[in-house]
């Protein structure tokens, strides 16, 4: 059953995406194709949040790696829950795609309605892993594909596509992943020990979730290396720790963010605009920001670079604060 599901997911996989070009399966390059086969196999179909990183491997690695190693892999909590934790994220980052998705795994495990839409003011670290997996991909997925899986169905019919969707998910998230399995496929320049950054220090205890953030990371901040610019790193970086946020009202949003990029010069400002956007607001990236970046020279692989190191400095401080509150439960 859930052979013929991957295989036909593979086509429509590639229909969700936005801004970059598909990688099929056909003509993908070995890494490419080695990291569609495990996930076809562990999550039981091509997955479009992970597909979408197909133009650049070693992030399409990176993507797979921690997805996998933190929502599929059996530990101390339930897939539900961890489903749950993962459609929570989705709804605070208005990441609808997300919410569908992982709202109808929840049902699909006897969940019965929809996911709680906020976290606990606590999780252990299983679960905090979840949720900087999906501030990550909620944000890469708002910029990136679609608005929802279910976007194409009318609406007459979209109660039973509910439901059906809830029955497959439900059978796919009842697979169990072996821990590990994974971080080969991570480009062999990480494949060394290094040490857990002090912002993933809540996964020490998390063998293989702890390989597969310190892996990724690498990867991603390979990727922000030659993707955005060293003034544009330290802007994200800097207004994430300040403790601000961007407005909820559109013109005040806007007028934060331009007070900020005021700084940056005119070539660094398209990219320091989607940065931005990506860190703090995915769900209003307007197209035009990804066509000013893509305007300044950066391809497919540059492209989702930018994104991806923007989404992953902002998860990781999400998981910071959510570590800080752990320790401080004791």
């Amino acid at each position: 059953m859930t052979s013929t599901v991957a295989r036909l997911s593979r086509r429509a996989a590639f229909t969700h995406l936005r801004h970059v070009a598909p990688v099929p399966t056909a003509t993908a390059p070995t890494p490419v194709r080695r990291v569609y086969e495990q996930v076809e196999r562990d999550f039981g179909l091509l997955a479009p949040p992970i597909a979408l990183h197909a133009a650049a491997p070693g992030l399409l690695a990176a993507a797979w790696c921690i997805l996998r190693e933190t929502l599929l892999v059996t530990g101390t909590t339930s897939r539900r829950e961890r489903e749950s934790v993962a459609a929570a994220v989705s709804a605070a980052n208005s990441c609808p795609y997300c919410v569908d998705v992982h709202q109808a795994a929840v049902r699909g495990l006897g969940g019965g309605g929809n996911a709680p839409t906020a976290l606990p003011a606590v999780l252990s670290p299983e679960l905090i892993g979840v949720a900087v997996d999906f501030h990550y991909l909620n944000r890469m997925v708002n910029v990136f594909l679609r608005d929802s899986p279910l976007a194409v169905v009318p609406a007459a019919l979209l109660g039973g596509a509910r439901g059906a969707a809830a029955r497959l998910m439900g059978l796919l998230a009842a697979r169990e992943a072996v821990p590990g399995q994974s971080l080969p496929l991570l480009p062999d320049t990480v494949a060394a020990a290094r040490r857990l950054p002090d912002d993933l220090r809540w996964a020490a205890d998390l063998p293989h979730v702890a390989a597969a953030m310190t892996g990724a990371a690498a990867v991603v901040e390979d990727a922000g290396r030659r993707s955005v610019p060293a003034a544009v790193r330290q802007l994200v970086r800097e207004c994430l720790h300040d403790g601000t946020a961007a407005p909820d009202d559109l013109t005040q949003a806007a007028r934060w963010l331009d007070a900020r990029l005021a700084g940056l010069s005119p070539t660094d400002r398209p990219s320091g605009r989607l940065a931005m956007l990506v860190a703090f607001a995915s769900y209003r990236v307007p197209d035009s920001a990804v066509a000013a970046v893509q305007a300044g020279g950066h391809g497919d692989a540059e492209l989702l670079g930018l994104a991806a190191w923007a989404a992953l400095t902002a998860a990781r401080r999400h998981g910071d604060v959510l570590a800080r509150a752990y320790e401080a439960a004791g």
